[in-house]
């Protein structure tokens, strides 16, 4: 899959996640990460 990670390790990143930010806080973190990531390739794009 990705770089020897398979199913199984992604579930239990997955798991991990779930128990550090809880599932009420899960789609808020998520949406943070997407902004960060969108943010990143703008700057990177501009050639700055």
């Amino acid at each position: 899959m990705l770089g020897g990670i398979g199913m199984p390790e992604v579930m239990v990143i997955g798991i991990i996640v779930v128990l550090v930010f809880g599932a009420g806080k899960l789609p808020a973190a998520v949406g943070e990460v997407g902004k960060a990531i969108k943010s990143f390739r703008k700057e990177a794009g501009d050639g700055a």
